[in-house]
């Protein structure tokens, strides 16, 4: 998985988002999307890249976008697969 393309894609969904006049509804447009439309494994990647490492890459998640992460981290968490018998 490319982090630095996972991190300037979610910028760009958040450089929309933010431009809505309602700050709460905006970035709770950030996290739908993400949710909606990324798979599990690109969600994981993104918050594995929050967590361990958000600033190594020549790319930073923008205030903004990282505020609707963190915000709404357990919506984007992906669901825990169960484990194979």
């Amino acid at each position: 998985m490319d982090n630095r393309n996972l991190i300037d894609m979610a910028n760009r969904i958040g450089d929309f988002f933010e431009s809505m006049p309602d700050h709460e509804e905006a970035l709770s447009g950030v996290a739908d999307h993400i949710h909606r439309f990324w798979e599990p494994r690109m969600r994981r990647a993104l918050l594995t890249t929050l967590d361990e490492a958000p600033d190594t890459y020549d790319i930073a998640l923008s205030d903004f976008t990282r505020e609707a992460i963190v915000r709404y981290r357990e919506k984007l968490t992906p669901a825990q697969t169960p484990a194979a018998v």
